[in-house]
This record gives C-alpha cells, sequence and structure tokens, in this order.
C-alpha cells in the first residue's frame, strides 16, 4: 500500500503526527539547536550543514518521496495545544514482501522529554504500522546505556532481543546497540533479559 494516495496525519491524545513540510524549518532548527548538547549522545554526528535551509529542504523532498513510495514514514510530533514541535519518529527501511517490517527511529527536544510524547507517537505510529501498512514486525535500537530509551520501548511494548555489535556510528565512532521489536501478534511475556 502506497501511503501517498491520502494525505499521512496521526491523531493521538496530544499530538498531530505528520510527514515535516518546508514552514517548520525554524521550529526544527531552533528546537535541534537548542538539543544538541541532549541529543549528541544518541545520535549519529551532525553534517556540518545539519541546521541549513538547505539540508532541511533536502529532508522535506526525502519525506516526502518516502511517503509516496511506501520506504518510509518520517513524521514530525507537533504538540496540538499550542503547535510546538516536540520531536520526530521516523519508520524506515519498510520492507515487504516475507518481512514484512520496518525499523523505528525517534528524537524529542529537551525541553519535552519525560513528558510521555514519545510513547504516545511510538504506540501511534506502531498501530498504524500494523493496521494500516500491515507491517508484522517493528525493530528498534538503542545504547545499552540509553536507560530512558529502553525503558521507553518496553513501556510501548516493545521486547528486547539482543545486542548487535558496532550497529551504527553515534557521536563520531562505532557503537554497539541492543535490540528491541514488537510484533504484530506477539505472544511473547516481558523479558528481563539484557
Amino acid at each position: 500500500m502506497l501511503l501517498g494516495r491520502r494525505k499521512l496525519r496521526i491523531e493521538t491524545e496530544r499530538l498531530t503526527l505528520r510527514p515535516p513540510i518546508h514552514a517548520d524549518f525554524r521550529a526544527w532548527s531552533a528546537l535541534r539547536r537548542a538539543s544538541n548538547d541532549y541529543l549528541r549522545p544518541w545520535e549519529p554526528t551532525w553534517a556540518e550543514d545539519h541546521l541549513t535551509r538547505k539540508a532541511f529542504t533536502n529532508r522535506v523532498y526525502w519525506a516526502q518521496r518516502s511517503v509516496s513510495s511506501g520506504n518510509a514514514m518520517p513524521l514530525f510530533l507537533i504538540r496540538r495545544s499550542d503547535q510546538n514541535l516536540v520531536g520526530a519518529i521516523t519508520l524506515d527501511n519498510i520492507r515487504r514482501g516475507p518481512a514484512q517490517s520496518g525499523t523505528l527511529g525517534y528524537w524529542t527536544g529537551e525541553p519535552f522529554a519525560r513528558q510521555g510524547y514519545m510513547r504516545e507517537a511510538i504506540e501511534a505510529t506502531v498501530h498504524q504500522a500494523f493496521t494500516r501498512l500491515d507491517l508484522s514486525r517493528i525493530e528498534a535500537a538503542c545504547l545499552p546505556e540509553n536507560q530512558a530509551s529502553r525503558g521507553l520501548l518496553e513501556k510501548a511494548g516493545f521486547k528486547y532481543e539482543g545486542v548487535a555489535q558496532s550497529y551504527l556510528q553515534i557521536d563520531g565512532r562505532w557503537r554497539t546497540h541492543v535490540l528491541y521489536a514488537s510484533l504484530r501478534k506477539d505472544r511473547r511475556g516481558r523479558t528481563d533479559v539484557g
């Protein structure tokens, strides 16, 4: 199913999840800049032009193409009460055929952390993936020491599955990650390993 046939928009209790648009540039760059120290330990090193309008324009075009082709679902989290950008979530690497899976990535701006926004967004995105996109498995990975992200995934129903050595370059070096997954028909109980 191609996502581009209708406008992608997901409503949660407090948020509207939608692809980025050009008008989001100032809010996005300001939030990313203000949250730089908070995000740096958990993210790939930003390119020199990361916060430029040109880089953001490329991001918007990538999002449009990805949604239209069904390869990814990049969404900004907009708080409805004041239209503030809270963060972003992306269901990426959508694989069809026998896999029917995708990979989840997310970030929250520091002023909005630990307020339940990302849990709301993850649960809504996973629901969309299972019910509208007919995916069977959603994967996510985080650094082992990122207790906040691990707890978030577990509260959102993801189960610990293992470790991937040198999984991603984070803050300029290859880092091992812990792997989590949510299955559409998950009969596994809570796991305390890892």
